[in-house]
């Protein structure tokens, strides 16, 4: 079963398995008082606690989230950061570390300060909740996911799979582009296209992977790559769903996190466009500077978005995030990180679980 499988079937599917199987399933440890007549049993605590329940579903998915950045950031920090009592775990790995400094001599400094962020956005936005009576998140019960075998990573159960990804390379053409705007239904070409097909690792999966210097090399510009691809997506998230926050204080807390986001963005896009090009068996980074890209708009050291079309195609072109609609946002968050195989080898109750979260957030209105 693929990811985007998971996340199909009606409602009243999806909350009648979990009203039936997440506790056997050993779930309860994810939230008490999951559903109460197909919806979350949270509205008379937030009541209390003065938040409002469309807020306090939107910061619950936003906690989900953080935690599963916080998951996959880890795995990179074990391998490739800076292991130390800010962001404990793992020992580190010379050679992966080397492949990834290939895009720049700061990359480990960079990828410790990524986690350590979403460490801080996961436990503040709980802490919030908690604060307001409301139910917080805990993804614990599902961290059942291998580690790497290679050297430097620790040995514990994952929320989410670095090691057979397909990463989407369309931010990079959506942001250079002058004419289009996802938001009017848009399409773009993925820059690596054979990156976006097949199942490609992150990390090294083993010390065999280290053997060969092309093939580390490739798992390290793959890792380039998912790092921008992760957090333009964060970018996207918390500017869409802030439209739809009604508390001052929330839409506050969405707006200060949202913008480290964009921070983290714009550092992955100037560090991808450092990427070694190379052929990998069917892998292939091309020069991004030449044909079909290539040119002003697409030469690789471009970091700022390019002026594109916003609300109304009367208006002037200007440089902004794209996307920013907020029909069906955390729905589609969830479908993209899916798709990108971040998940594959989680249960049925996983995807339930977050697939109520996103719509619950979906439905919040101001």
């Amino acid at each position: 079963m693929n990811n985007s499988e998971n996340l199909t079937g009606t409602a009243s599917g999806r909350r009648s398995f979990l009203k039936k199987g997440i506790a056997a399933a050993g779930a309860a440890t994810v939230g008490a008082g999951i559903l109460t007549n197909g919806k979350l049993a949270f509205a008379e605590e937030e009541k209390k606690g003065h938040l409002d329940a469309g807020d306090a579903a939107i910061l619950r998915f936003l906690a989900a989230a953080e935690i599963l950045e916080t998951d996959l950031w880890q795995q990179y920090n074990e391998l490739a950061g800076i292991p130390d009592p800010e962001v404990p775990g793992g020992s580190g790995n010379p050679d992966y570390t080397a492949a990834v400094k290939f895009l720049d001599g700061d990359m480990d400094q960079y990828i410790h300060d990524n986690t350590e962020d979403e460490l801080t956005h996961e436990q503040f936005i709980n802490a919030y909740l908690a604060s307001k009576g409301a139910d917080t998140v805990n993804l614990d019960h599902f961290r059942v996911l291998p580690s790497s075998l290679a050297t430097g990573a620790q040995q514990i159960g994952r929320l989410t799979n670095l090691m057979q990804l397909a990463v989407d390379t369309t931010w990079y053409t959506r942001y250079r582009s002058r004419t289009k705007n996802p938001d009017f239904g848009d399409t773009f070409p993925n820059a690596i296209p054979t990156l976006a097909a097949g199942e490609h690792p992150a990390i090294p999966r083993s010390d065999a992977d280290l053997s060969d210097p092309n093939h580390l090399q490739a798992i390290a510009n793959t890792a380039g790559f998912h790092f921008a691809t992760i957090e333009q997506g964060g970018t996207s998230l918390y500017a869409q769903l802030a439209q739809r926050v009604t508390g001052v204080e929330v839409l506050r807390i969405l707006l200060s996190i949202g913008g480290t986001e964009v921070m983290h963005f714009q550092t992955w896009q100037d560090k991808a466009g450092n990427f070694k090009p190379l052929t990998d068996g069917s892998l292939v980074f091309p020069d991004l500077n030449a044909p079909p890209l290539g040119g002003e708009d697409f030469q690789t050291n471009l970091i700022m978005p390019e002026p594109t079309i916003f609300l109304s195609r009367h208006f002037p072109p200007c440089s902004i995030i794209r996307p920013t609609e907020t029909k069906g946002a955390a729905m589609g968050a969830l479908k993209f990180l899916s798709d990108s195989h971040l998940f594959l080898g989680q249960s049925k109750a996983f995807f339930a679980y977050l697939t109520d979260l996103a719509e619950d957030a979906d439905d919040a209105k101001r």
